[in-house]
């Protein structure tokens, strides 16, 4: 019976936090020219992070839970800017922040896995936020050139970048096996 009580209570909680979001997503709703429906779908993605997030870190504490948290947290405050006509962008262009918020989303996950910010996570970390950036700058047109061109002419960045990658995951392991057999000793 014990068990129940902590589970309605976070129940409760999330229940309590999603209404009060709703009716302040209608509320604003009601003051500005904001389509309810575009504030709702993007408090929606919030309340679903949050409860993922919250989750994970005082339920389960899964970290694939922190990760989906994360995720639609930022996706969820993004969609909320733009109801509000804060952001004003098509998601036809938009689409790689996907890739920068799911990398993003890797660095809470590393945090509360290692306690720090470990390197299996914040390589794809660092690769899924310059990926989109990198879509991104080819999203909104900023280079002259199209992203076929920079492919065959920059092809070679790739091995650099992935040289680089797999220089700092070495050198990782060796400080973290220094530290095993220090503290052995």
């Amino acid at each position: 019976m014990q068990f129940i009580r902590p589970v309605v209570a976070h129940f409760i909680f999330i229940a309590g936090l999603f209404l009060i979001l709703v009716g302040v997503a209608f509320l604003l709703g009601n003051l500005t020219d904001v389509s309810q429906k575009h504030l709702f779908l993007s408090l929606l993605f919030g309340v679903v992070g949050a409860g993922a997030a919250f989750l994970a870190l005082s339920l389960n504490k899964r970290t694939v839970y922190l990760f989906f948290g994360a995720f639609f947290i930022m996706v969820g405050l993004f969609l909320f800017l733009a109801a509000l006509n804060i952001l004003q962008f098509s998601i036809k262009k938009i689409w790689p922040l996907g890739a920068v918020f799911s990398g993003l989303a890797l660095v809470p996950v590393s945090w509360r896995k290692y306690g720090r910010l470990h390197t299996v996570f914040m390589v794809p970390a660092a690769f899924f936020v310059v990926l989109g950036g990198v879509l991104l700058i080819f999203s909104f047109r900023i280079v002259s050139f199209n992203f076929r061109r920079f492919v065959l002419d920059w092809w070679p960045l790739l091995l650099v970048l992935t040289g680089i990658v797999l220089i700092l995951l070495a050198l990782s392991n060796k400080r973290v096996e220094r530290k095993a057999r220090e503290g052995k000793t």
